[in-house]
């Protein structure tokens, strides 16, 4: 679970290292997870700094990113393939190895989210995207209006500042694209 290449992402949490490393994680697996994490990070950080009144829990949303697609563990052909048999695999996995409920949830919900969604879980999807220069307007839309009623000024302001921080983030799609297909799938 080490660097190949001069890419500087921050590690993974240690507990989410041991998990991989008790299910055996793929290479490719943790390779990506360490992307979406690292671009989580980013994101996490740039909101808050952006929207300080903004409450929104942190920790929470690295642990997602860190283990949203844990359930390819067990569904492997959907590390190269479409499917969503990892999502409540994941969750079962995080749930049998005592990661709480509200934690746990990401694995599942990952990839479904909806104006009810908390901004914990819209960032977590919105970095499986980002870090492939991905652009989703309705995922972000929903981002820019918690941040717009927390007080960090109108929609438009949100939406430009998310903007360029979206922007900034994809410039480097391409290096994290070709560090994740550095590592096999087996």
């Amino acid at each position: 679970m080490t660097d190949r290449n001069d890419l500087r992402l921050r590690p993974l949490p240690d507990e989410v290292t041991l998990l991989l490393a008790e299910l055996a994680a793929p290479p490719r697996l943790v390779a990506h997870l360490r992307l979406v994490h690292d671009v989580a990070v980013r994101l996490a950080d740039g909101v808050a700094a952006y929207c300080p009144g903004l409450a929104f829990d942190r920790a929470a949303v690295l642990f997602g990113a860190a283990t949203h697609d844990i359930g390819k563990t067990v569904h492997r052909a959907e590390l190269s393939a479409p499917g969503s048999a990892h999502e409540p695999a994941g969750r079962g996995l995080l749930l049998a190895a005592g990661v709480p409920p509200e934690l746990a949830r990401f694995a599942a919900g990952h990839a479904q989210w909806g104006p009810d969604s908390a901004v914990e879980d819209l960032l977590v999807s919105l970095a499986d995207k980002a870090w492939k220069n991905r652009r989703v307007p309705d995922l972000e839309d929903l981002l820019v209006t918690a941040p717009a009623r927390a007080g960090g000024g109108e929609r438009w302001e949100v939406f430009l500042a998310l903007d360029e921080l979206l922007t900034a983030i994809g410039d480097g799609a391409e290096e994290r694209l070709a560090y994740q297909a550095l590592f096999p799938t087996a």
